[in-house]
């Protein structure tokens, strides 16, 4: 008899092969019972998620809804999906080294055709599951409902078909949510950014949509949104017409309505938002186009939260810019530019037909920034010099994490002022700061908060750019607001 074979194990170590039987007993419960119609499912479930397969073709599904908060959820979700899937493979497998389960117990009609090859812990299906379901719950807890349950069945299927122990399908979910968690850290989702500015402003109660009148560009990439709204408000009216007949029909609508409202992309929004001013009629906005800008940062993205925005008379009262020069004038509900911007406009609208929207913002991007132009001479701020580029938002802008730059308050008086100044590449060395600290911090760049901007001495054909319109501007150039001009319908946030 050994001296040492009476005494008790360590705590930790007792408690961890307690754990482990505990484990197995529940691996051979899974693998004696058997679930009517699971023995062909659950394997087949399972083989369908290898590599993210079944988790890509549900985000494709998703996206192909064409509903804001549906494609959020499932870019939401594929992200998860990536963040889980590279910790697994750079740390999870490789720092715990344990052995797949035996298959005796396992029923041949369950076994997967071909078995992993890799350690057993932790389950990296369970991960991808988790995080994809995760993700999409985060987003859209509707949707999350929906996809958990598939999430489920094929973390249930890694013990049914005997690849991996309990533990490991646990440990792999906790992991996959946690990465989920991780990536709403970067890039926060819409319920967590605060409410825009809600001034409130009186417009008029419309049962049924009764008194608005919908002009719907029949250019835009979605135009055919208006008949969801036309199908929760009845008696609205809804004109389609080509982008060349867009400000008549506009006039047109206006003469007759008690509100106005516009289905299309920003720059349609923004051709109905100065007509809308100018008749002094409110404004409903149905997102249409490749971006929605305005819509969005409204807090608009459905019908559905459109129509009970109209039908209640809940609306807000929102700034609108405004700029002027010899050229001409004009208004801008979110951005306003020139130098090197409105070049990537016009490249972006070159390939847009032919590529799509957000693929030609990236060409284009590529195609101004490797270029070595001349920039502007300008006098701004009483000194003259070269600028590069110059934007004015309507309202300040902000950028959480990662995530794409917003506005909270659409009320707020302010010009959100960017100046890249002249010199060698600046534009180079801008995307550079940008991606490795905030802009302002960017030692080409200059970021002020006016209420009103002058830039003198523009040459003749200054090129310009506002909400994704081109035009040209020339002599003195001045930029200010119209505070809280234009009437909105917005859904509550609570509602």
């Amino acid at each position: 008899m050994s001296p040492d074979a009476d005494l008790p194990l360590p705590p930790a170590r007792a408690t961890r092969n307690r754990l482990t039987a505990l484990d197995h007993r529940v691996f051979d419960v899974v693998a004696a019972r058997h679930w009517p119609g699971a023995d062909r499912l659950l394997p087949r479930l399972s083989h369908a998620a290898n590599h993210g397969r079944l988790w890509f073709a549900t985000a494709a599904a998703l996206a192909a809804t064409r509903r804001p908060r549906a494609r959020r959820a499932a870019a939401r979700g594929v992200a998860s999906l990536a963040v889980a899937s590279a910790t697994i493979n750079t740390l999870g497998k490789r720092t715990v080294r344990r052995t797949r389960p035996g298959l005796d117990t396992v029923p041949l009609v369950r076994r997967l055709k071909r078995q992993p090859v890799t350690t057993s812990f932790p389950s990296g299906h369970s991960a991808s599951a988790a995080a994809f379901a995760a993700g999409v719950a985060l987003e859209s807890p509707r949707l999350g409902a929906a996809v958990a349950p598939l999430a489920g069945a094929v973390a249930l299927s890694r013990v049914y078909t005997g690849v991996h122990f309990p533990s490991d399908v646990l440990a792999g979910a906790a992991l996959g949510a946690g990465a989920a968690l991780a990536v709403r850290g970067l890039v926060p989702t819409r319920s967590q950014l605060p409410p825009p500015g809600r001034p409130r402003a009186e417009a008029p109660a419309l049962r049924g949509g009764r008194g608005l009148v919908v002009v719907a560009n029949s250019g835009a990439r979605t135009s055919d949104r208006a008949s969801e709204l036309l199908a929760v408000l009845p008696h609205a009216e809804v004109v389609t017409c080509e982008p060349a007949e867009l400000p008549a029909e506009l006039e047109k609508a206006a003469a007759r309505a008690r509100a106005l409202g516009v289905c299309g992309g920003d720059g349609t929004v923004n051709a109905a938002a100065t007509v809308a001013v100018r008749h002094g009629l409110p404004l409903a906005v149905l997102p249409g186009g490749t971006l929605n800008h305005f819509a969005y940062d409204l807090g608009v993205e459905e019908a559905h939260g459109l129509a009970r925005a109209v039908e209640t008379g809940e609306a807000v009262a929102v700034d609108v810019g405004r700029f002027r020069s010899a050229a001409g004038e004009g208004c801008f509900l979110n951005t306003f530019s020139l130098g090197v911007y409105p070049e990537l406009v016009r490249e972006r609208e070159r390939w847009a037909h032919r590529i799509g929207g957000w693929p030609a913002g990236v060409l284009a991007a590529a195609h101004v920034l490797r270029a070595d132009r001349q920039p502007l001479r300008a006098e701004f701020g009483g000194t003259e010099g070269a600028l590069w580029l110059l934007f004015a938002g309507n309202c300040v802008y902000h950028r959480l994490g990662l995530a794409p730059a917003r506005r909270f308050d659409l009320a707020d008086g302010l010009l959100d002022v960017r100046v890249v100044h002249g010199g060698r590449r600046p534009g180079a060395r801008l995307l550079a700061a940008a991606l490795t600290s905030p802009v302002e911090r960017s030692p080409v760049q200059t970021a002020v908060r006016p209420r009103r901007l002058r830039v003198d001495g523009l040459t003749p054909g200054t090129k310009i750019a506002y909400d994704g319109e081109l035009a040209r501007a020339e002599g003195e150039l001045v930029i200010d607001k119209l505070p809280e001009a234009l009437v909105v319908y917005r859904p509550s946030p609570t509602a």
